[in-house]
């Protein structure tokens, strides 16, 4: 029979290892559960910031696809006197006879005239609501709906009849339609017949008390729409629904149209791109949040290493009998560092669980898709397992490097 003439160390599969792992963090769980809380707080915050942000971007994309990327705006700009500009009381016919064009509607400035809920209000607080003529097909064209009451039409048109633009209605302090209803506008008092839903695509609108050119006319401006210009009313913003494949050509002579004499004193925008550009801004402040995020994990792989640390000590005793029934340096080395990382992934899964519901409630709120995207958690439970294995590194060694009677010895 031969005798070995060298000890052969015991093997540990991944299965005993990550056993023997897991005895020290079920042995003292409270600890582990603070422990990995520094972890799950900053993997939540990864998780729920690029969650969030997507989850916002898709669905403001989606707003957007709803009310169509084919509305135009010319506005008047200002003149090279500097001052404001006039665009021509025929515009608005001009545009409708593009063949590209769908639909063309159109609102027109009064002219210092304000609105108040009542005549006690001082004239200084005018909530920054101004006070608009509107064509009657101006909620279709501009994708702007009646969330309360009625638009104008024909007959309310001529009359002391005005529609809340959202933001308008909420500053006068109206949320419903009442009969009787009324606002003091431009000295008078004029019957709230409708509140408009936000108008997404039409920003202007929502601070808006709009009425009829006609009432504008015979109410507002005696002898002329707005003070010192011509009957009529030149419109001031004039939005625009062309065929989707011909916006391009309609917005490069969208100016020359409306105002021929002078299509340098047109400013013309398509809402749909200011509205894109917001969602790609909305993710330059993910660098700010996923910062915070990133320190926080910093912060809970320093409370891990120090847990490691002091569990290293206070196991002394288990350390040196593994050591002395044949554990390797090696094995003793995987247990420390699994643990760690163990510890570090509980608390990564906790931080993207938490993340994915704060993520899908705020979206449910809001009324968004819920997106979650994949280097969001992937990330989270990736950086957690980087920064367990990190974190638990200088503990794993200063655990190994025990001699078993110095274990024993000190324990």
């Amino acid at each position: 029979m031969r005798i070995p003439t060298h000890l052969v160390p015991a093997r540990l599969r991944a299965g005993d290892q990550a056993r023997v792992a897991s005895t020290g963090l079920r042995a003292r769980p409270l600890r582990a559960v603070l422990s990995a809380l520094g972890i799950a707080i900053g993997t939540m915050a990864i998780v729920a910031v690029l969650g969030l942000s997507s989850s916002s971007q898709a669905g403001l994309l989606a707003e957007i696809d709803r009310l169509g990327t084919n509305l135009l705006t010319a506005k008047t700009g200002q003149s090279f006197t500097q001052e404001e500009a006039v665009m021509p009381v025929a515009a608005p016919a001009r545009m409708s006879r593009l063949g590209s064009v769908e639909a063309v509607a159109h609102t027109g400035t009064v002219s210092d005239a304000n609105v108040y809920r009542s005549p006690l209000i001082p004239p200084i607080n005018t909530n920054g609501l101004k006070v608009q003529a509107a064509s009657l097909n101006l909620p279709r064209v501009a994708g702007a709906g009646v969330a309360h009451g009625r638009w104008l039409n024909e007959a309310t048109a001529t009359q002391p009849a005005v529609v809340l633009g959202a933001a308008a209605a909420g500053r006068l302090g109206f949320n419903r339609v009442h009969p009787g209803q009324r606002v003091w506008l431009d000295g008078q008092w004029f019957y709230v017949a409708g509140i408009l839903a936000p108008a997404t695509l039409a920003p202007d609108i929502d601070t808006s008390a709009l009425v009829g050119y006609p009432a504008a006319r015979r109410y507002l401006g005696h002898t002329s729409m707005a003070r010192g210009k011509p009957a009529d009313g030149p419109p001031s913003t004039l939005y625009v629904r062309s065929q989707t494949d011909a916006v391009e050509e309609v917005q490069s002579v969208l100016a020359q149209t409306a105002n021929p004499e002078a299509p340098n004193e047109v400013d013309v925008s398509q809402p749909s791109d200011a509205l894109t550009a917001r969602a790609a801004a909305k993710g330059a402040f993910n660098s700010l949040f996923l910062g915070l995020g990133v320190v926080a994990l910093i912060v809970g792989a320093v409370g891990v290493a120090n847990i490691m640390i002091i569990s290293v000590l206070e196991r002394r005793s288990e350390i040196g009998l593994r050591r002395a029934l044949g554990a390797t340096r090696g094995q003793i080395r995987t247990q420390f560092l699994s643990e760690a990382i163990m510890l570090a992934v509980l608390g990564g899964v906790a931080g993207v669980a938490s993340g994915a519901v704060a993520t899908a409630v705020y979206a449910g709120v809001k009324g968004w898709t819920v997106v979650i995207p994949a280097e969001a958690w992937a990330g989270g439970i990736g950086s957690a397992i980087v920064i367990g294995a990190i974190a638990g590194l200088m503990p794993a060694l200063r655990a190994a490097r025990l001699s078993p009677t110095e274990a024993l010895r000190t324990a």
